[in-house]
């Protein structure tokens, strides 16, 4: 079909439908990992740890439930694991039944979370209730991410680029939430029930704007046209409804094309595709790998080195969680309209992904307490707030930026198989970085 047919996204709607889908994959991540206070809250032993030694005589809880760890690494296990299996399901289980079926469970799971604030519980049952929690919800959110990507791959780059900025906006989203519920002064609970019925909503709509998109021209034409070229259909007939959905009859087709024996539809080679993008694949799992490793389980424990309690109690949401959303967003945002280092790049993306590892000594080194080994070398806020801009900012952009660069590797039927692939080493690198993030724990 040529340009000139191409149809029109209009009023943006496909661009906007997308970047609802984005925020809805990590609202589940976002709204567990900002709710720290709540959780601290909940698994309350009683016990206290004296903070830093930096005489100020700080005493906070001790985690010893390892909570913001063992919450990191059950979230990321499951996402690899189901991205994995998504890689399979999607040529059995169609688009449609695994990512509304992904939104209802974690929908349902919300739901459970927040009728979960007001039950009366130990805080070891409550512990294992909640990582059972975690782990379902994140298998939910694995095949819906793993299936939007998919789609991702049929689509304008730019369309990649808003659906990885409306995940960074995930982060922003759930950080603003918690600080209206901080400063609305009601109680821990009441305050956590409002908070989790927020993503309930959102949730909500992202089903909505899903069930929209068959009904929207452009993206029917674009996901339906690029259909022709996989290996999900089945029969001949299905790669002529096209022409019947514009009005055609099938009687009447020119007898050039009736001759004309229809081309199987072509398979794009895992392997194939993985000899294109492994250094693409290999950069965003070192980019996961380095902020996983540290955030959240080390940078959530960073404290201010005022004395002020009011500042205490909002330092880490906003200097943490909100600084972190906000920079990641931007540097996803950024990719729509810079994609340097190019495709071509074989050093350069590669280099300035390892260093962000720089990150792993210099957080270590601020002030966090209940260490043992390691001093505390960046007392002041500014620090770790320098610190956090630019690591924020950095993964969002290598991470959308990678995402991006895939698909133009690639050939036009190897998109879909290419978001799979590149879907399962994020998830990778999030695993690997959940899993050093206890190794790095134990060393301060």
């Amino acid at each position: 079909m040529a340009n000139k047919d191409v149809p029109k996204d209009m009023y943006f709607l496909v661009k906007i439908i997308f970047f609802i889908l984005g925020l809805g994959t990590l609202l589940p991540w976002n709204f567990f990992i900002t709710a720290f206070e709540y959780f601290q809250f909940r698994l309350d032993t009683g016990n206290t740890t004296e903070s830093s030694p930096d005489g100020n005589g700080t005493r906070v809880q001790k985690d010893e439930f390892n909570f913001n760890n063992w919450m990191t690494l059950l979230a990321q296990l499951p996402l690899l694991l189901f991205t994995l299996l998504n890689s399979f399901l999607y040529q059995w289980i169609s688009d449609r039944t695994r990512i509304v079926g992904s939104l209802v469970g974690i929908l349902t799971l919300f739901i459970f979370t927040a009728v979960l604030v007001k039950a009366e519980m130990s805080p070891q049952t409550f512990f294992s209730i909640t990582m059972v929690t975690i782990w379902l919800i994140n298998s939910f959110g694995a095949v819906l991410q793993g299936s939007l990507f998919g789609l991702l791959g049929l689509l304008p780059h730019n369309y990649s680029s808003l659906f990885l900025s409306g995940q960074g906006m995930a982060g922003t989203f759930a950080a603003v939430a918690m600080l209206l519920s901080l400063a609305s002064g009601a109680d821990k609970r009441t305050s956590a029930l409002g908070y989790f019925i927020t993503p309930c909503v959102g949730t909500f709509i992202s089903i909505l704007c899903y069930l929209a998109l068959p009904h929207l021209e452009f993206a029917r034409f674009y996901l339906n046209r690029s259909s022709a070229q996989s290996y999900e259909l089945e029969t001949r007939a299905e790669l002529l409804l096209p022409d019947e959905k514009n009005g055609m009859p099938n009687g009447i087709l020119d007898s050039k094309e009736e001759s004309r024996p229809v081309k199987e539809p072509r398979k794009a080679s895992v392997f194939t595709v993985m000899r294109k993008i492994w250094l693409l694949a290999l950069c965003i799992v070192l980019t996961f790998t380095a902020t996983l490793s540290m955030f959240p389980a080390i940078t959530a424990s960073v404290r201010s080195d005022t004395g002020e309690q009011r500042w205490n109690d909002f330092f880490s949401p906003v200097c943490c969680f909100l600084i972190f959303s906000v920079l990641d967003w931007l540097g996803r945002s950024t990719t729509t309209y810079i994609l340097c280092p190019g495709k071509d790049s074989k050093l350069l993306l590669p280099l300035l992904v390892s260093l962000r590892f720089v990150f792993v000594p210099l957080f270590m080194l601020c002030k966090i307490p209940d260490r043992h080994y390691l001093p505390v070398v960046f007392k002041q806020d500014i620090w770790f707030i320098i610190f956090m801009t630019i690591f924020s900012f950095s993964n969002g952009y290598f991470v959308s930026l990678t995402m991006c660069l895939a698909p133009k590797n690639v050939l036009p039927h190897e998109s879909k198989t290419t978001g799979v692939l590149m879907t399962f080493f994020l998830a990778l690198g999030l695993s690997c970085g959940a899993g050093l993030s206890f190794l790095f724990k134990s060393l301060l």
